[in-house]
Order: structure tokens, then sequence, then C-alpha cells
């Protein structure tokens, strides 16, 4: 190989080799910021359902459906919306025994359910429907949430916050590295309230005093990634 052919492979290899310089690259710095509050949730959902066990399948959904009928007169009664209960699951199983002397199970019985999930607009309601849940013939009930409808709009301020904790961040490490922050590349918020409780209640008692239910209050946190330009300090 001639001498001006090696020279110039030499130099595109060290070309490529070499790391690219700081000045190719956007310099920035990269911080999440985080703000909450607190809301009182102003919807509650609840699922509640009937059970009914008979020696014929048939049996068992006739009475089956003649109790759900009760419960959903009931909820109409109280002043909820059509729109606001939904089945959530109907199922029709076989009961099984026990034949002590061949080991065998054979069936004994249909056990018939059906469950419906209603939204409560009103959680100083809440309470109160479930005990008509239960003095209709609702036999379980549980999965009780609350849920914040507008946390969005609750949420403004607190992106606010969020950003300018994102800033209070990013000035600290910015004046550590010795440089200025410059003009924010990109703002992305992460993350989204969540419901403060959501669990399961077993069902009171007709005779017993009301439900006790306690909504309480629900935080809403909203997290925002942002990156900021930096430049040296002057």
């Amino acid at each position: 190989m001639k001498k001006p052919a090696l020279l110039a492979a030499v130099l595109a290899t060290t070309l490529l080799a070499a790391p690219a310089r700081a000045e190719d690259f956007p310099s920035a710095i990269s911080v999440s910021g985080e703000a909450s509050v607190s809301a009182a949730p102003d919807l509650a959902q609840i699922d509640a359902g009937v059970a009914s066990d008979a020696k014929t399948a048939k049996e068992a959904s006739d009475a089956n459906n003649a109790a759900m009928g009760k419960v959903l007169l009931a909820l109409k009664s109280a002043g909820i919306a059509e729109k606001d209960y939904q089945t959530s699951r109907l199922s029709l199983q076989p009961q099984y025994g026990q034949n002590k002397s061949t080991g065998a199970s054979p069936v004994v019985g249909f056990r018939a359910s059906n469950r419906v999930t209603v939204k409560i607009r009103d959680v100083t309601k809440v309470a109160g429907i479930i005990d008509t849940l239960v003095g209709a013939g609702a036999n379980d009930i549980g999965n009780i949430s609350f849920e914040v409808t507008q946390a969005s709009k609750l949420l403004d301020d607190a992106r606010e916050q969020a950003v300018a904790d994102a800033r209070r961040k990013a000035e600290i490490y910015a004046k550590a590295a010795g440089v200025t922050l410059g003009a924010p590349l990109s703002v992305t918020e992460g993350g989204g309230p969540v419901p403060l409780f959501k669990g399961r209640m077993a069902a009171p008692m007709a005779a017993a005093p009301q439900a006790a239910v306690a909504p309480g209050e629900e935080t809403l946190t909203v997290t925002v990634n942002v990156s900021w330009a930096i430049k040296q300090a002057q």
C-alpha cells in the first residue's frame, strides 16, 4: 500500500474512533417534579349479588331471577337511575355432594347467582343504598370503591406546583455542576390518581344498624418530567 493511502486509512480510523464533541449533542438536566391535592370523592361504586340454591337448575334460576328483580326494583325506588346499575356476572352451577360408599360426587342441587354493579353519585347515600340492597335480598355486598370524577381539573394547580418542584430540583443540580438553566426542552406528565379505598365488605344483617361507610378523602398526585437546556455560568 502506498504511504498516502495508508495515511488516509489511519486518519479515517482515528476520526471514527474519536468521541463526538460535547457541542454536537444538546446538553440538558432532566428531573421530575411532584405535587398532590386532596379531594372528597363524589362517586361510589358497589358490587352487590344474590345467590339462590335449589334442587333443580330451573328452580334455582327462577328463584334467583325473582330475588334479583326485587333488588333492581329497590334500587329504582331508592332513586338510582337505570343507567347507573348493570349486571356484572350471571352464573348457574351444579352443587356436588359426597357419596361415602363409592367416593363419587353426585349433583345434589344447583346454585344460581346474579351480580349487579351500582354507581352512586351522591356518596352520602352509600350507607342507605347498602341497607336497601340487603333489605331487598342481596346477600353478598363487596368491592366498594370511591372516585373523584373531576380529578383532572382538580390537578391543574398541582401541575403548576409540580413544574415548580422540578425547576427547584434542576436549579440545585445546575448550581452543583457550575451551569445555569436555559429554556425547557420537554415537559411530560406521568402517573395518575388512584382510588383512596377499594375493598370488600361483608353484607350486614337486615336488622343491624345502618352500614358504617367512610368515604374519606382521595389524594391525587401528579408527576411531571422536565428537561432543561443548560449553559455555562456567566
